[in-house]
């Protein structure tokens, strides 16, 4: 136990002093001040919106630089009605009634002079120019709506419905209420991701640094004093150890600085649902969070370990680790395919959250975005935590048999000899 205080001690010390991690935790607390701090900064330097004295000026000049529509209505019926109903459905933007030909709207489209039109050959066909189809575009969409309630009208007023009585029976309310048995997706969905995506991130980059320390201290020959002083289960797991409070330290400075000027600020960010349900996680998936996190950065982080002490430059690592790798970003995406399309429960999930080397996140995102039972997350937790004990044992031994090997890197039967002993 005294080896690994020492070892731990040790190697805490070389990440606080390590300049790139103080910088990186800086820079990272800095950015996220200016985000939450941005709405209070505009409006101190007079950001916030201007009242004009003259009264309709200003709308005059917002109104001036929308975009514009261009509507073609030749030879349609109720063509006031038609310009009338385009304006409704697209308030921010100009809708102008063209008498132009087909040509020269399409020349005012590509020289930018308007974003769009639409040219109606009937109420019910029409056809959209655009010069470049962005993927948000959902003009059609409102435009068909609008135009199959247009239609809808204009029949009921040919069949002797009066306009009023028409436009009561299309604009009737619909009310409902939705009674949530389980999970809210849309609202915990932000703060899964971020925890997701954290864990993801740390893996990546302290998993390389711990293969990285190791490589180092083994090409310079300094691991073959140590190994002689110290047990290979002490220096493995005071390094991984250290380099899992550094980690965590530096997740709660970013996110507990996050949290602070989000209180300071909450007035300004009171109308964005997203913001405000990232930070009013539960106490409970913050728990769970909390135990998967250091779970999964653990038993990476000793098979990282291991893997380091088998190469002998430091050139190496990348090679040696991109196995483990790609079978951790592959677990990633899997989750966040599952994540995005809303099926959180379905067979790869439910395979991932008993793996593991995929269970933290897989698991995690079940818990906070669909309904699991206890026992599956007990479960889920004991052969996580049995795992990363006995794969931090196996690493401490590939770790004693690697650093002292040179030279061409060992074997997996080798490995797998030095991990029976």
């Amino acid at each position: 136990m005294k080896q690994f205080g020492t070892i731990f001690q040790f190697e805490m010390k070389s990440y606080i002093k390590n300049k790139i991690f103080t910088g990186v935790t800086a820079a990272l607390v800095l950015v996220i001040a200016v985000v939450m701090f941005f709405p209070r900064i505009t409006e101190a330097f007079g950001g916030g919106k201007e009242e004009d004295a003259s009264g309709g000026a200003a709308a005059s000049a917002e109104a001036d630089n929308q975009a514009v529509i261009l509507l073609s209505l030749s030879g349609i019926e109720n063509a006031d009605l038609v310009g009338q109903c385009f304006k409704q459905t697209f308030p921010e933007y100009t809708v102008t009634v063209s008498d132009s030909s087909l040509d020269e709207i399409k020349d005012k489209i590509a020289a930018g002079e308007v974003e769009c039109a639409f040219v109606m050959d009937s109420l019910t066909s029409y056809t959209y120019y655009v010069n470049n189809l962005s993927m948000y575009d959902h003009k059609t969409a409102a435009a068909d709506e609008a135009l199959s309630s247009l239609y809808r009208m204009d029949a009921m007023m040919k069949n002797g419905i009066s306009a009023e009585a028409a436009g009561e029976i299309l604009s009737a309310e619909i009310t409902h209420e939705t009674e949530n048995m389980g999970k809210d997706q849309a609202k915990n969905f932000a703060y899964t991701y971020i925890m997701i995506f954290a864990l993801y991130m740390v893996i990546l980059l302290y998993g390389q640094m711990v293969a990285s320390n190791v490589a180092t201290e083994k090409s310079s020959r300094a691991m073959e004093l140590l190994i002689t002083s110290a047990k290979p289960v002490s220096m493995m797991f005071g390094k991984v150890m250290a380099s899992c409070l550094a980690g965590f330290i530096q997740l709660i400075l970013v996110f507990g600085s996050a949290a602070l000027f989000y209180q300071l600020n909450k007035s300004y960010w009171s109308g964005i649902g997203m913001i405000a349900s990232v930070f009013n996680m539960p106490i409970h998936l913050l728990v769970y969070m909390l135990v998967f996190f250091v779970l999964g950065f653990l038993i990476y982080a000793f098979l990282f370990g291991a893997i380091g002490s088998t190469v002998s430059k430091l050139e190496d690592i990348n090679t040696a680790v991109m196995p483990l790798t790609m079978l951790f970003v592959a677990g990633f995406m899997i989750v966040m395919f599952s994540m995005t399309s809303g099926e959180v429960d379905n067979i790869g999930m439910l395979i991932c959250s008993y793996v593991p080397f995929t269970s933290p996140m897989a698991m995690f995102t079940r818990i906070a975005m669909g309904t699991v039972p206890l026992y599956e997350v007990i479960i889920s937790i004991a052969i996580l935590v049995a795992s990363v004990v006995a794969v931090g044992y196996a690493a401490a031994k590939i770790y004693r048999m690697g650093v002292l090997l040179y030279g061409t890197p060992p074997k997996l039967k080798a490995i797998l000899k030095a991990v029976r002993g």
